[in-house]
C-alpha cells in the first residue's frame, strides 16, 4: 500500500480518523459526517444517486466508494487532487456537504478533552492543526482495504470452484467481446485514467468532468474511471447516478454509450445476446466480497481497521 513518508500509518492516527470520519460535529450544522455519504454497509457509498449534504444540499456528483481508494492515483471523479491528505479537508468546508471552515473545526476540536487526548497520542503535544486532520483522515481511510470476493480466489488462490460456469464465461466476455477490461483493467478494475462516455452529455446544467480542473478541451465530459470492486453494493452508477441497475450498464455500453463530440474511441456498440449479457452479470457480481453482501456498521473490519460510528461519550 502507498503510504506517504511524512504520514506514516499508526495506530493512534488511525482510530482518530475513525473518530472524525463518523462524528457530524465537523458539520457546520452537527448533522453530516463523512460516514453520512460514506457508508459501510453500501460499501461507503450512500445509494443516492446525488447526495445529500447540510440542509439537504444536493451534490453534482455520485458518491465513489471509498473501499480500496489507498491506491487511488487521484481522487474525486475528475482527479483534482492526487493524496488523501489533499481530498480529506475539502469535503469539510464544501458549501453543499459538510459547510463548515477550518477555522470553526480546529476550534471545536482544540475545545473537546477526549480530542485533546486523542490528537496528543497520533501527533504528540502541541496545538491541533488542520494538517493533522487530513492526516488522520487519510490515514483511516487507508485501512478501508477490501479483496477477497469470488474472483479474487478463483484468480489468486486458484480455487476453481469460486466461479461458476456462467461466470467464467462473464469473465471471458468481459476481457473480450464486452471490452470492459479495456478501461476497467488490473485488480482494481480502472485503469486511473479519464474517459468520455457520454453518460451525462446534453443534459443540463451540462457537467465537463475533467476538463474543470484541467481546461483542456480534450478532456471535456470525462471522468475517472471507477473501480468495479464490490459494485453490487454501490447502486446506482456512473458519476451522475443515472443508471440504476447494472443491467441498466451493461445496456448502456452495448448499444454504443451516447455519442457526442468527445466520445472515446474505443466505446463501440457491443451486439451482446441476452444470453451474453446475463453472464456478464454474473461474473460482475463475483467482484464483491461475500461479507460484503451487507456489511455491518457495529462490527466489520476491512483492512483491520473497524468501521462503526462514533457514539457519545466514546
Amino acid at each position: 500500500m502507498p503510504v506517504p513518508l511524512d504520514n506514516p500509518l499508526t495506530a493512534e492516527k488511525i482510530e482518530l480518523g475513525r473518530r472524525l470520519f463518523f462524528d457530524p460535529g465537523l458539520s457546520r450544522d452537527g448533522t453530516v459526517s463523512c460516514a453520512t455519504c460514506h457508508q459501510a454497509e453500501k460499501a461507503f457509498t450512500d445509494g443516492r444517486r446525488i447526495p445529500l449534504g447540510i440542509e439537504q444540499r444536493a451534490g453534482r456528483r455520485n458518491v465513489p466508494t471509498l473501499l480500496n481508494c489507498a491506491y487511488g492515483k487521484s481522487l474525486f471523479w475528475d482527479g483534482r487532487v492526487v493524496s488523501l491528505e489533499d481530498q480529506a479537508l475539502l469535503p469539510l468546508t464544501n458549501p453543499t456537504e459538510m459547510g463548515n471552515t477550518l477555522e470553526a473545526i480546529l476550534e471545536r476540536l482544540r475545545s473537546d478533552s477526549t480530542y485533546l487526548r486523542l490528537f496528543g497520542a497520533a501527533f504528540g503535544e502541541g496545538p491541533i492543526t488542520d494538517h493533522q486532520v487530513a492526516a488522520a483522515l487519510a490515514s483511516y481511510q487507508r485501512t478501508l482495504v477490501a479483496a477477497n470476493s469470488p474472483y479474487d480466489r478463483y484468480v489468486l488462490l486458484k480455487d476453481e470452484t469460486a466461479l461458476s460456469e456462467p461466470a467464467r464465461r462473464g469473465l471471458e466476455l468481459f476481457r473480450s467481446k464486452a471490452r470492459c477490461a479495456h478501461c476497467h483493467e488490473g485488480e482494481l478494475f480502472t485503469d486511473q485514467k479519464f474517459h468520455n462516455t457520454g453518460v451525462s452529455w446534453g443534459k443540463e446544467p451540462l457537467d465537463l468532468g475533467r476538463y474543470e480542473h484541467t481546461r483542456r478541451e480534450g478532456d471535456q465530459g470525462k471522468f475517472k474511471t471507477p473501480t468495479l470492486r464490490h459494485l453490487t453494493l454501490t447502486a446506482p452508477y456512473m458519476h451522475d447516478g443515472s443508471l440504476a441497475t447494472l443491467e441498466d450498464v451493461i445496456d448502456f455500453y452495448d448499444r454504443g454509450a451516447n455519442p457526442n463530440p468527445h466520445l472515446d474511441g474505443a466505446i463501440q456498440p457491443l451486439n451482446l445476446s441476452a444470453a451474453e449479457k446475463a453472464d456478464l452479470l454474473v461474473f460482475l457480481e463475483c467482484l464483491s466480497q461475500p461479507s460484503h453482501g451487507r456489511l455491518s456498521m457495529e462490527t466489520v473490519a476491512v483492512g483491520g481497521a473497524e468501521t462503526r460510528p462514533v457514539r457519545s461519550g466514546e
